[in-house]
């Protein structure tokens, strides 16, 4: 029975309506291929603060922005007539420090209320809002890349949530005519100003004069890479990039008028593109509701997600896999749950890593029981320099894995690369280069101005291209091992992921200047668990449980069994425990695994896959 049929078998995907894939498809002499939508790219506004204007107008009392707070964690929230008002004394406050149009406002805090209401703000400013990653600030000891950053950017204005837990920050850094600004308490030793005062600014007819020489140029933001090789680079982030990203997004996925208003419950951090501009812009532009999650899909952060979606019921969800499973678990034990989640819920959508297809069938299971339909996965893919997506799944697909096809208004040539092709970009959507670095510029493209993100993909089907591109890794992420024999990471890890089958999740593939290839694998929790038959084991518990380790090591046998050469051949594994961290930059902004950062940021486990008399937590496979 094909996909199609067998999708006929099974309850209906909760309808979506989807933008027809009507694709042109041109190939080449040389063998590449170029796709682009046929459908021309819908209309869009000049700037991002139009949206919110036009929202305070329309719907001034309806929530923009929710998050809890207070000694009673309840939800503080503000309304578009509310941030209209704020934003527009912000935008004064900061004209009347005279910096002059393009001197950046660093905000080091997360995400809070305060901080889009600022980003905001410098918009209408005309300065790029340039939000960093609080890993910078409070878990560095030596603070490099915060001062990097800061002398590459030269930001008029600093903005902390909290004084004094950006204390060590603020006074490692050149604060010499730069202005802070601070929204809960000051920091001792540092002049500063309270959000507060900046935001009871008297506004005059300079705010409007200054939204109206915004164009579609005008850089907003500045958003830093992962820096995992070297230290990060500052996209230029236009307006017309971010609004027509927006739009494409918008237009393969159009919601019901009628329907509820458009609800997101997000924890994705805002100095990272996927959540700065993939969750948090489409709220803004159809005028729907942002719940802020302070919950994070971790051991014991992910209760506060968990207490959020018992109040809202989002029309919208995204997460990473590992935050998929923690969901599913709660919900298989609280139908009340389920039934909040699964209330308005058209798409589920996910990034981070590929889609466990047990975990897949678990959700969609619950969906069923819950509603009567199935909820569609969706995802998509792109890069910070690309304001971020490009490509999408848009159209009902029981597949993970895929990265969809390209957005109208987007070209995609995939140019051949061994057994694979390599991706690249050009579209209103992509960067004109890096802030400060035009060096580094005028490497991003090739001679027809195609933007070479690094990634590589292959056709589902090559005599169908309508069936979509799956990801095929990094083109840079291939190494050589000592022997001189190349390997080639993606598929790798796709087929070593498979083979061990339901006890891993994903894994980093290390081998680099080595005599054989290694594999560092992070557990599949619910499948280890039952495995073996403990459904409150810990991360801990199951990567030492003998059915675990045995389970993981006949599959990897059997891969081994089934390639003929050493550049597929894995000779050591171990499992960890810490799940892939956002902060430490092992999750790139396109969603995936950086197999650089992650190999570096566990050095220490990769010299121990590699010793000489290997510990017992290393799995042996020769």
């Amino acid at each position: 029975m094909d996909g199609d049929a067998a999708m006929l078998t099974k309850p209906a995907f909760r309808k979506v309506d989807w933008l027809a894939r009507d694709i042109a498809v041109e190939r080449r002499g040389d063998g590449a291929v170029v796709l682009k939508s046929r459908i021309p790219l819908q209309a869009y506004e000049t700037h991002i603060p139009a949206y919110l204007a036009k929202w305070a107008a329309q719907a001034p009392e309806r929530i923009w922005l929710a998050q809890r707070g207070g000694p009673d964690r309840q939800w503080r929230k503000v309304s578009y007539g509310e941030a209209r008002r704020t934003v527009d004394a912000l935008t004064q406050g900061l004209l009347d420090l005279g910096v002059g149009d393009g001197r950046p406002v660093a905000i080091l805090s997360g995400n809070s209320i305060e901080h889009a209401l600022m980003t905001q703000a410098a918009m209408q400013a005309r300065l790029p809002a340039a939000p960093v990653s609080p890993a910078y600030s409070l878990m560095s000891q030596d603070h490099l890349k915060l001062k990097y950053l800061f002398n590459l950017i030269k930001p008029a204005v600093v903005m902390v949530q909290d004084g004094p837990t950006f204390e060590k920050a603020l006074k490692a850094i050149d604060l010499t005519g730069i202005t802070v600004v601070h929204v809960l308490r000051p920091c001792e030793g540092v002049k500063s100003v309270a959000f507060a005062a900046l935001a009871a600014t008297p506004v005059t007819a300079a705010v409007g004069e200054s939204i109206a020489k915004i164009t579609p140029k005008t850089v907003g933001k500045l958003l830093f890479t992962s820096g995992s090789t070297g230290m990060p680079k500052a996209v230029i982030n236009t307006q017309e990039m971010m609004c027509a990203n927006a739009a494409m997004m918008m237009q393969v996925r159009p919601r019901e008028t009628e329907g509820p208003i458009p609800t997101v419950l997000d924890w994705m951090p805002w100095n990272h593109t996927m959540g700065g501009n993939a969750a948090f812009n489409p709220v803004l532009v159809d005028g729907g509701t942002l719940y802020i999650d302070d919950g994070r899909p971790m051991p014991g952060q992910f209760e506060e997600t968990i207490r959020n979606l018992r109040e809202v019921s989002p029309t919208y969800y995204a997460n990473v896999p590992a935050g998929y499973a923690a969901l599913a678990a709660a919900m298989e034990k609280d139908e009340a749950l389920c039934r909040s989640f699964f209330k308005n819920l058209s798409i589920m959508a996910y990034g981070g890593a590929r889609l466990p297809d047990d975990l897949y069938d678990r959700m969609q299971a619950l969906a069923v029981k819950t509603t009567g339909e199935r909820i569609v996965f969706y995802t998509g893919w792109g890069s910070t320099e690309t304001a971020p997506t490009s490509t999408g799944t848009y159209w009902d697909t029981e597949r993970v894995g895929l990265i969809g096809l390209p957005f109208p208004g987007v070209e995609l040539k995939m140019v051949p690369c061994g057994s694979k092709y390599e991706l690249r970009l050009r579209g209103v959507n992509v960067t004109p280069g890096y802030f400060g670095q035009p060096d580094l510029t005028a490497k991003m493209f090739d001679e027809e101005g195609f933007y070479c993100i690094g990634d590589a993909g292959v056709f589902v089907d090559p005599a169908d291209p309508l069936q979509g591109i799956i990801f095929a890794g990094r083109v840079v992420e291939d190494f050589k091992l000592t022997t001189g024999t190349f390997v080639h990471v993606g598929s790798l890890r796709t087929d070593a992921i498979s083979a061990a089958t339901p006890v891993v999740h994903d894994a980093l593939v290390a081998g680099q200047d080595r005599e054989f290839i290694g594999l560092l694998c992070w557990p599949n929790l619910h499948a280890c668990r039952q495995l073996v038959g403990n459904a409150d084991a810990s991360y801990e518990d199951v990567i030492r449980h003998p059915e675990v380790v045995a389970c993981l090591k006949k599959g990897l046998q059997v891969h081994n069994a089934s390639t003929t050469g050493s550049s597929m051949r894995i000779a050591r594994a171990m499992l960890m425990v810490e799940p892939p961290s956002i902060d430490g930059n092992e999750l790139t902004d396109k969603g995936y695994i950086n197999q650089r950062a992650g190999l570096e940021r566990r050095a220490a486990l990769v010299e121990k896959l590699y010793a000489g008399k290997p510990d017992d937590d290393v799995i042996i496979l020769n």
